[in-house]
């Protein structure tokens, strides 16, 4: 383990996120909303450390290891989270405690979207910039993002990407260059960002919404700037735009890169994962529009799918925004959508839970057990596209799969005995976790009324969640440490 490599690039990050806080803290000076302060000490506050962890290291010249890139990432991601809540806390405004604060800078980085603010209309224009920025950022990854501009990573680079990128198949490069692909995955996600907040313009946002709710949209966080998030807009074609922006964020990006390197829309039409994507999404559409024809809308089914749509695909992808209660919607309908957040996106994508490919591999994986009880001598291979996957493959998404369900389960025990109900604890663990946002019970609007200690549990299954829980886990283990 390199020490000080790790502290050259942890302090690299923190100085170049310092430079993330310029905007708001522009923002605030143009509005003179009160925040100038604030996002002018958090500047100083992060670039400053991150200074002094460089500075007695900068001329550190060593490649990085599994290991080192394990331990950065998540080092980035509990110590950003901590030092993005200053804003917050400094805010006169928002008057927020520090684990408040953490919660909700976690909840931006992770592009969770769960919330302990209430009237998020009245905030400061930069602080509802700084909220959406994050999510922005924590998106693609800051640590991609850094992979692609810091060439101070080189060939090391390739380490970060393994630790950061989400779904089990994380050697696929696209470019032969590390820094290349990592710079591809950028400019489709920024290219994405701009086509949205251009088409929420023409919709009818104002700027300022169009520009913020394209960082939510696009990063799958679900963050808005009013407390009735879409539905304050009620304009079914602003929610046309989100609908359509949210589904493709929730495609592996690297389909995105092929079909527009190569001018082709065959890379999706023969994806596996992206075929049982689109299922999954057009079923809970479904589901949701049929529901609600029958009970809460009395057979008006225009309403009934727009509704429904738009929060089978919000809910689906994990991102959280809404345009009605839909924790009120009648019968099953509300545990459908959060048990469609288990299932979550695709790999390589923006959004959470288990990943598509994971619950794909599951299905081939259990039905070759049928087909081994009925043919025991037979050698069956799960395939993917046509290609076979490897058995490796296959035992780490099985592994990955009963790792989820086991921690899922000791921090659904640990915030009902931080004194929640039942409902509330399985949604808030559930949109946490899944890295969702709006869940059930008390946390339906948002997560304010928690105690301390039960958000901090959140706060912490947010990171397992973006992290895919084995990049946090694996510094757990003595194994770990002693290799």
């Amino acid at each position: 383990m390199r020490l000080r490599v790790i502290q050259k690039i942890l302090g690299l990050l923190l100085s170049t996120f310092s430079l993330a806080l310029v905007p708001p803290l522009l923002l605030a000076h143009w509005f003179d909303d009160g925040a100038t302060q604030a996002f002018f000490i958090a500047i100083a506050v992060i670039f400053s450390a991150g200074l002094i962890l460089w500075w007695p290291v900068r001329k550190i010249e060593e490649e990085i290891k599994l290991r080192d890139g394990f331990i950065i990432v998540v080092m980035f991601w509990v110590v950003l989270g901590a030092i993005g809540s200053i804003p917050f806390m400094l805010v006169d405004e928002l008057n927020m405690s520090l684990p408040d604060a953490i919660f909700e800078s976690l909840s931006g980085l992770t592009t969770t979207g769960a919330t302990v603010i209430v009237g998020i209309d009245h905030l400061p224009p930069s602080i509802l910039f700084y909220r959406q920025l994050l999510q922005w950022l924590g998106g693609m990854g800051i640590i991609v993002l850094a992979v692609a501009i810091l060439p101070i990573l080189g060939v090391g680079g390739m380490q970060l990407y393994r630790a950061e990128t989400p779904g089990p198949m994380k050697d696929a490069k696209l470019t032969p260059r590390i820094t290349e692909t990592a710079k591809a995955l950028w400019y489709i996600y920024l290219g994405l960002t701009l086509a949205c907040a251009l088409a929420y313009f023409l919709s009818g946002m104002g700027p300022f919404d169009a520009i913020t709710h394209s960082f939510s949209t696009v990063a799958i966080g679900g963050f808005s700037t009013h407390d009735s998030s879409l539905g304050y807009f009620d304009n079914p074609l602003i929610e046309a735009v989100a609908v359509f922006f949210m589904f493709l964020a929730g495609i592996n990006f690297s389909l995105h890169f092929l079909a527009w390197r190569n001018r082709n829309a065959k890379y999706y039409i023969f994806d596996s994962e992206f075929k049982l994507y689109a299922t999954v999404t057009v079923i809970v559409c479904l589901l949701c529009g049929i529901g609600l024809s029958l009970t809460l809308y009395q057979g008006d089914w225009i309403q009934a799918f727009r509704v429904g749509i738009f929060q089978a695909v919000s809910i689906g992808t994990t991102t959280g925004f809404t345009t009605t209660s839909f924790q009120s919607w009648p019968g099953f309908l509300p545990v459908l959508l959060i048990f469609s957040s288990f299932i979550g996106a695709c790999a390589g994508s923006t959004g959470g839970g288990i990943k598509v490919i994971r619950v794909l591999l599951l299905y081939k994986q259990g039905r070759r057990e049928i087909q081994r009880l009925v043919h025991p001598s037979a050698i069956i291979t799960i395939k993917m596209g046509g290609r076979p996957v490897s058995g490796r493959v296959v035992d780490a998404v099985w592994g990955f799969f009963v790792t989820y369900i086991a921690v899922f389960a000791l921090l659904l025990l640990s915030v009902m005995a931080a004194g929640l109900d039942q409902i509330t604890a399985f949604s808030a663990v559930a949109a946490c976790f899944n890295n969702l946002g709006p869940g059930l019970g008390e946390v339906s609007s948002h997560y304010g009324a928690l105690p301390s200690n039960a958000k901090m549990i959140l706060g912490f299954a947010m990171v397992l969640g973006r992290l895919e829980i084995f990049t946090l886990l694996v510094l757990l283990t003595p194994a770990f440490w002693r290799a």
